[in-house]
């Protein structure tokens, strides 16, 4: 180390200040939510020294600056940027989710960015299909419906729009039952749909999203428990179909849920458990039940292949059990336990599993046809999976289903 006279580094050998922008620094800090204290912390280094990197006093290292990028989520030279960046603001789609309290900017801003990221996936795959020559599939025309329509006569028609018939559904041995939400989502997609997965929607107390385009409307659900992801699919249709964009959360009925929430919540129970079909499983009663023990709602659902929180909804809007069974008693547990359900932990076949889950086989076909006939290089097919390492995206490719 060289050492001037007053004992400090010589100028020759410190270390030299990245030049960043330090209103970009603000500007994303502020795009995230994130206070100067939360944002120090997922760093981490004190807020002191974060807010002097903000105010110019001091520099972040190379090290430092990555990390702020990725809490950020932006790319790490748009901080080197002599201006803000100009990008078009996400209009939030509507939120029907119940008994919300005051969003904060945080949730507020991971919300416009699972929504941001679900329409470039959206833009994506129509560039894809151009390159590819090819269009994206219009919608069924015997898809589309509005709240004045029964949901029983709407939710028929769907299923034969997407070629998903009851018997297919309930013929499921019990324990194929959780494929149904792969199925429906390969049906949905074959329709003309993008359905896309995101795990960490749950933390924000969102069990689906619908954002409505034509063409190529987007679908995102979570890694709830199977069944519920069958209903959470299923509901979300119902937002197509009414060419309605929302943000949903936990399944409910009766008063103060929204008319096309509730609407699309008695079309999912109408499309995955018909009536007639109920019926024939269990004859409605004589009289509206004041209960139902919890085994025989487990059974029921079990022969939907949905959960017993969507088999109970349906049975309090058929008027086969008490609306305050649902509401008073057997909603807040089935809440408690959809909060606490955790997926069980498995081993993906290989580490890009997991994009073409999240993108689905539709969005990962079309890059690897395009990444195939050459339309884009190896690293653009990577870039449209969000793959890093080149590798793993052979490793897509070969395991593929043809």
């Amino acid at each position: 180390m060289i050492l001037c006279d007053s004992g400090h580094m010589s100028p020759a050998t410190a270390r030299p200040e990245l030049p960043i922008n330090p209103d970009v620094l603000v500007w994303a800090r502020k795009r995230m939510g994130l206070s100067e204290v939360e944002a120090a912390e997922k760093v981490p280094v004190k807020v002191e020294r974060l807010i002097a990197w903000e105010l110019k006093e001091a520099s972040p290292t190379i090290n430092q600056a990555r990390k702020l990028a990725k809490v950020y989520r932006r790319p790490f030279l748009e901080f080197f940027s002599t201006e803000i960046p100009a990008i078009e603001e996400v209009v939030l789609a509507p939120d029907y989710r119940l008994h919300r309290d005051k969003p904060t900017p945080k949730d507020e801003a991971a919300r416009a960015e699972i929504q941001g990221w679900a329409e470039t996936q959206r833009l994506n795959a129509l560039d894809l299909l151009d390159m590819l020559g090819d269009k994206p599939s219009a919608l069924p025309q015997g898809l589309a419906t509005t709240v004045d329509e029964p949901t029983e006569s709407a939710a028929g028609r769907a299923r034969e729009s997407i070629g998903f018939t009851i018997q297919e559904q309930v013929d499921l041995p019990v324990n194929d039952k959780r494929l149904i939400p792969d199925r429906l989502r390969e049906r949905m997609s074959g329709a003309g749909i993008l359905v896309l997965k995101r795990s960490d929607i749950k933390q924000l107390g969102m069990r689906g999203m619908c954002l409505f385009s034509e063409p190529l409307p987007i679908i995102v659900y979570g890694n709830e428990a199977p069944g519920a992801q069958a209903f959470t699919l299923a509901h979300e249709l119902g937002h197509v179909a009414l060419k309605s964009s929302g943000v949903s959360g936990p399944a409910a009925t009766g008063e103060g849920v929204d008319q096309v929430e509730d609407w699309c919540n008695r079309f999912a129970s109408d499309f995955l458990v018909p009536r007639r079909v109920l019926a024939d499983i269990w004859p409605k009663p004589d009289r509206r039940l004041a209960e139902v023990p919890d085994d025989q709602l487990n059974d029921v659902a079990r022969r939907f292949g949905v959960s017993p929180h969507a088999m109970l909804v349906r049975l309090v809007s058929l008027d086969y059990v008490a609306a305050a069974y649902y509401w008073e008693i057997k909603r807040p547990q089935f809440l408690q336990n959809e909060a606490e359900y955790k997926a069980p932990p498995m081993r993906s076949a290989y580490y890009g599993s997991r994009y073409k889950s999240s993108l689905g086989n539709f969005y990962t076909g079309l890059v690897l046809e395009a990444w195939g006939t050459g339309a884009i290089s190896g690293h653009n097919a990577a870039e449209f999976l969000g793959i890093k390492n080149i590798r793993h995206l052979s490793d897509i490719r070969e395991r593929f289903p043809r």
